[in-house]
């Protein structure tokens, strides 16, 4: 940022050097405030994106604004910020956040307009929570209940950590401006469909970890279902 208003002053400088140079050179003219008056509506209109991206800048540097290595949304684009200069952001696009989150290695680059005209999200301002979900299909013929709360214990277990910790940043942030926070803790929810009980777990991660925690979660949950069928299997074995 100090680079960048370093540019940002000397071009300011050069362009009213220029401009005293012209006039003691040149003099100035009878009609001068009509001179400056079209030539500032002129360029105005000609380089409104220019001066949109520039003040979108400024708000970009706020408070609210994004930084180099913020995970952010720009115009339904999802990545990490690589560089954010005076007329323009860059992005590397890591997909949406509904996939894998990995780099496609390709480079995004914004007019800074969008801050002022568009929105975008910045999924690094409360420490990077997302909620993520996984998708399970219960056979009809097992008792969805009993496996729905071995299925809670691993996702609770899993999570545990992350849990604890975006409660106590939203507590923070949400005190500060009078509203209830949010819980963190995992939910389950069941549908039932033609083939069995579909079961979604939605629980919370950090946006840099969402691939591996969904990994981790998905081999557990195979693990806990496998166990689950040999445990079936033992007793119909020892009849047999």
């Amino acid at each position: 940022r100090l680079h960048t208003l370093r540019a940002v002053i000397r071009f300011a400088v050069q362009a009213v050097g220029l401009l005293l140079i012209l006039l003691v050179i040149l003099g100035a003219p009878s009609q001068m405030p009509t001179i400056i008056g079209l030539a500032g509506a002129g360029l105005t209109v000609a380089l409104k994106d220019f001066i949109v991206a520039f003040f979108g800048w400024f708000v970009l540097m706020g408070k609210d604004g994004i930084r180099v290595g913020d995970w952010v949304e720009i115009n339904g684009v999802a990545g990490e910020v690589i560089e954010i200069n005076l007329l323009r952001t860059v992005l590397l696009e890591t997909g949406n956040w509904t996939s894998t989150g990995h780099p496609t290695g390709r480079k995004v680059a914004f007019v800074n307009s969008y801050a002022i005209e568009g929105h975008f999200f910045n999924f690094t301002t409360n420490g990077q929570w997302l909620w993520d979900s996984i998708h399970l299909l219960i056979p009809p013929d097992r008792d969805p209940y009993a496996l729905l709360e071995d299925i809670q214990k691993t996702v609770g277990k899993e999570t545990e950590s992350s849990v604890r910790q975006a409660e106590l940043e939203w507590k923070r942030i949400t005190s500060r401006y009078r509203v209830r926070a949010a819980s963190a803790e995992p939910a389950v929810n069941l549908r039932p469909t033609p083939s069995g009980i579909e079961v979604e777990v939605r629980y919370i991660c950090r946006a840099q970890e969402r691939y591996a925690l969904h990994a981790r979660l998905n081999h557990s949950l195979v693990e806990l279902l496998r166990r689950q069928e040999l445990a079936r299997e033992q007793p119909a074995t020892a009849a047999g």
